[in-house]
């Protein structure tokens, strides 16, 4: 429990009605997930019939779309009444999903290489120590398994893009979402990765044009936001 801040589990809990609506105050991450979606599973080859893990699912927007596809999947998080949310919308979709209340680090001690994938997807930058994250989805993946991050980069123009006009001008997420000082260097989250049995293979970043209102995915930069793709040894 000491990887939990209590003031970003409060304001998830907040807004965990509105995960669904997918014009409220959750619509970019609906907007991403078929990127998100496609990407992982061209870098999974396939997720038919693999075991996945989605670490930080909230209501389950990314967790029922990766069902979809074939995985036999299980969500995680720490906020119940985000489960609440997803458990609700897994009766009325009938989309199979078995969410559980538990950390990255409890749940890892319990369910070592069991994994044929790992996700953990715009949540590294809500907690304390997410060196602690990347390890225990380290230790969840099978070997040879793929393990997908992605967060935020900490510069001046994500922080222009991600607070300044994400947040206040454009308001595509709530106000006082993301914190700055826990945004992560691609830098820092390699040395993360480095110190577990992780390879890296692929960082890849996902970028907004604001004229056609459009996201998209290039390895042009990864000022932003940001994917890293590893395998497990």
């Amino acid at each position: 429990m000491s990887n939990v801040d209590a003031q970003e589990l409060s304001k998830f809990a907040e807004l965990a009605s509105h995960w669904w609506d997918k014009e409220g105050e959750f619509k970019s991450l609906h907007d991403i997930n078929p990127l998100r979606v496609d990407y992982i599973e061209a870098h999974c080859e396939g997720l038919f019939g693999k075991r996945v893990l989605d670490v930080g699912c909230g209501g389950g927007i990314l967790s029922e779309a990766l069902a979809l596809k074939g995985a036999e999947l299980t969500g995680i998080d720490m906020v119940q009444a985000s489960l609440d949310v997803a458990n609700l919308h897994r009766l009325e979709s009938g989309v199979q999903v078995d969410y559980y209340l538990t950390t990255a680090e409890d749940w890892s001690q319990n369910h070592p290489h069991a994994y044929d994938v790992v996700c953990c997807l715009e949540m590294l930058e809500h907690v304390p120590d997410p060196a602690a994250i990347v390890r225990a989805c380290a230790h969840m993946v099978k070997p040879n398994g793929k393990v997908i991050f992605s967060t935020l980069n900490r510069n001046m123009k994500s922080y222009l893009m991600a607070i300044v006009a994400a947040e206040y001008m454009l308001s595509m997420v709530p106000k006082g979402t993301h914190d700055y000082a826990k945004f992560i260097k691609p830098s820092e989250l390699m040395a993360m990765i480095e110190n577990t049995s992780l390879n890296a293979l692929e960082m890849t970043g996902l970028h907004f044009q604001p004229l056609l209102n459009q996201y998209y995915l290039s390895q042009k930069n990864v000022d932003v936001n940001y994917f890293i793709v590893c395998q497990a040894t």
